[in-house]
């Protein structure tokens, strides 16, 4: 069942399709000496002694304007009717219906709450029926309801009432639902990623771990080598300061051949120092 709530009961434009019927909902409107109620052809009528209060010609004027849809007109003539008569509840209604229609709802919100002052009980419950619709257009579904509520309160036979009491209901619990949905996938949303970032840390961890491993081994290889550098500087430096020691053969083949070599030297020096031969005299 599809149904749109439209605008506040005063002309409404209701749509509400009831199987294969699409039927308008009432639309209201404080007119001269009536309230105009649009089902069929159903007629309320104001009492007499509501209309001897200042102000009547300007809400006529207004709601004559209303009809043609010059809402800002007609706005100009109920608020002129509410400075010749502040308390002017019949005025009040129909500038919230005026509001409404400007979809200024915060304006007509308060324009319907002083309407819900009217003393008539069934003008009263269409104050509360235009009051929930706006509350609707305003989104405060917990608000519309009560307004709703109220207005079948004051005529339990308004089926308009009690069509919207329903539709906004399950709206509210459609939200209801909808936004339960949405905190769970947040939170499972929520979870995935602490259980990413867990993982995501885990990865780090084994990965600085592994780096840390490798840095450990190539500083144990540097030690390794310097180590072995250092021993083999050590020995070379052994070697270099050892002198070598001549084994009894070698020393004595080195006397022999220096024996040799002075022998040879001494000869050598009786030759060339040897005697001189004279010429002899004749």
């Amino acid at each position: 069942m599809a149904h749109k709530i439209g605008y506040g009961r005063g002309f409404e434009e209701v749509k509400v399709a009831r199987g294969q019927q699409t039927q308008a909902s009432r639309a209201r409107s404080v007119s001269g000496q009536v309230v105009l109620v649009l089902v069929g052809s159903l007629l309320v009528a104001l009492p007499s002694a509501l209309w001897a209060q200042p102000g009547r010609k300007q809400v006529q004027a207004g709601n004559k304007l209303y009809e043609q849809g010059k809402y800002d007109e007609a706005l100009v003539q109920y608020q002129d009717a509410l400075i010749d008569d502040p308390g002017n509840v019949v005025a009040e209604f129909n500038v919230g219906n005026a509001q409404y229609k400007k979809k200024k709802y915060d304006e007509a919100l308060k324009a319907y709450q002083k309407a819900t002052t009217l003393e008539d009980p069934l003008l009263r419950s269409q104050a509360y029926y235009n009051l929930g619709n706006t509350l609707y257009r305003l989104g405060k579904l917990p608000e519309a309801i009560l307004a709703y509520k109220k207005a079948l309160e004051l005529n339990p036979n308004d089926e308009d009432a009690k069509y919207n009491l329903e539709y906004v209901r399950a709206k509210l619990k459609q939200q209801s639902k909808k936004q339960r949905r949405n905190q769970q996938q947040q939170r499972q949303r929520k979870q995935q990623s602490g259980q990413g970032q867990g993982q995501n840390k885990q990865q780090q961890n084994q990965q600085q771990q592994k780096q840390q491993g490798q840095q450990n081994q190539q500083q144990q290889q540097q030690s390794q080598q310097q180590k072995q550098q250092q021993s083999e500087q050590k020995r070379n430096k052994g070697k270099q300061g050892q002198v070598k020691r001549l084994t009894k053969e070698e020393a004595e083949r080195l006397l022999d051949a220096l024996n040799g070599k002075e022998e040879k030297l001494l000869k050598k020096q009786r030759m060339q120092g040897g005697s001189v031969r004279r010429a002899q005299d004749w």
